[in-house]
């Protein structure tokens, strides 16, 4: 490559930067490797594309011998290198090394980017990881752009702190930054779980036109008109919606069942089929809800079927649920003890709640006792199966047969957890 150092340093680094785009990565660091033995130090140009393969490759001890190298050189000031440091940081799985506090790829990040003399707004939304740091660098940011704001509006929702997510809303908005399509759905989010449907109908007045909005806006309205109890307006919605996905079709599946629209609910599934967007195993749960809510026996049995058959779609302990429930809601016991014991899934307390709330319905004692039997064999530790079979005596006025439950109850050492209310 000839004698002058800094023409082949030039090209040594052209070399590196083709394998850091292109690969193989373990080539630029094989060439990074041999610049010592041609006598070539690296510098500012170099060390960015070394680190970037090293996280490529997730050769993160490398690495960090790539960044001591880097602090001896005296290159860590520069903002290519400590924004490929930076990165590497924040990717590292928190378990890389073994005895760390989990928190301690986000300490080495923080340290770089305090020592970064520019720090352009983009670092700032990265490090925005668990809320209290991120409310913390939110505060002391320079410069916010809707990144920054929908980062920290999401944060909040997903910690549950609605109201603050609203509120951060409403300061975005008086600061003059336009919200995107996923402001709006971490805002309807915090209004679908608040059930605050007047700010819903406000950020819906601010979406606008639903056909040139994102599917994903369209969706998150139809959920938040849906929870705050306005069925029709979230159908509404989702006739307007342009493109549907199949969680679109899902929500609005989910939204009928759960209002009592059962046959709307399955016209709605069966008109998805016809379009050829395939169901997934939540289209599917919605589904059969529907069928054990709405007392649609042939329809739950014929969907539970196809799963399988059309969909290689294998049920879950869920669907099972489902088809035992609306069994037992519609007085076909014994079919649904067969299921339970035909099953590849061990019952949980929702499918013994199901069996035990057919028999309260048809007043079976016996069988709520041989329910109880075999939910002991699977030794289930679960309250609710002996206070379900209490009730049903109590109901039927044994009331020494309802104590009898309870004792048996505690004498498993199995407590009710004590009821709790948001009034």
């Amino acid at each position: 490559m000839g004698h002058d150092s800094s023409a082949e340093i030039v090209i040594w680094n052209a070399m590196i930067r083709g394998y850091a785009f292109n690969g193989p990565f373990q080539e630029c660091i094989r060439m990074f490797d041999e610049m010592p033995q041609r006598g070539l130090k690296p510098h500012n140009f170099t060390y960015p594309y070394v680190i970037n393969s090293c996280c490529e490759l997730e050769w993160y001890g490398r690495g960090k011998r790539v960044h001591c190298e880097i602090v001896k050189s005296g290159f860590e000031s520069s903002y290519a290198v400590a924004n490929s440091l930076f990165n590497m940081y924040l990717k590292m799985p928190a378990s890389f090394d073994v005895g760390l506090a989990s928190n301690c790829k986000l300490d080495d990040a923080r340290k770089i980017f305090d020592d970064m003399r520019v720090r352009p707004v983009e670092l700032w939304n990265q490090m925005m990881d668990d809320l209290e740091t991120a409310r913390s660098f939110f505060e002391t940011m320079p410069q916010r752009n809707v990144v920054s704001w929908n980062s920290m509006i999401s944060s909040c929702a997903k910690h549950g702190k609605f109201v603050e997510s609203l509120n951060l809303f409403v300061q975005m908005q008086s600061e003059g930054v336009t919200p995107d399509g996923y402001t709006f759905v971490s805002v309807l989010s915090a209004c679908s779980n608040l059930g605050d449907l007047e700010f819903g109908k406000y950020i819906h007045y601010l979406i606008g036109d639903l056909s040139q909005s994102e599917v994903m806006v369209g969706t998150a309205l139809t959920e938040m008109y849906s929870q705050c109890g306005d069925v029709d307006k979230a159908f509404a919605v989702f006739i307007k919606i342009g493109k549907r996905d199949v969680f679109c079709w899902n929500v609005i599946i989910k939204a009928l069942a759960l209002h009592g629209r059962s046959e709307q609910a399955i016209k709605i599934f069966l008109l998805m089929r016809k379009t050829g967007l395939k169901p997934n195993d939540f289209t599917f749960t919605s589904a059969l809800f529907a069928c054990s809510h709405g007392g649609l026996v042939e329809e739950g049995h014929i969907i539970f079927n196809s799963m399988e058959k059309d969909y290689k779609i294998i049920p879950k302990i869920t669907h099972y649920g489902c088809l035992i429930d609306m069994l037992c809601r519609n007085g076909q016991l014994e079919e649904a003890m067969l299921l339970v014991e035909d099953m590849p899934f061990e019952p949980d307390v929702a499918i013994w709640g199901a069996l035990l709330g057919g028999c309260r319905v048809t007043g079976d004692l016996k069988l709520a006792e041989k329910v109880v039997e075999k939910a002991t064999e699977f030794e289930t530790n679960e309250s609710g199966v002996y206070v379900l079979l209490s009730n049903i005596h109590a109901s039927a006025g044994q009331w020494i047969e309802a104590a009898d439950a309870r004792k048996k109850m505690d004498g498993k050492k199995i407590s009710k957890k004590a009821g709790s209310s948001v009034v």
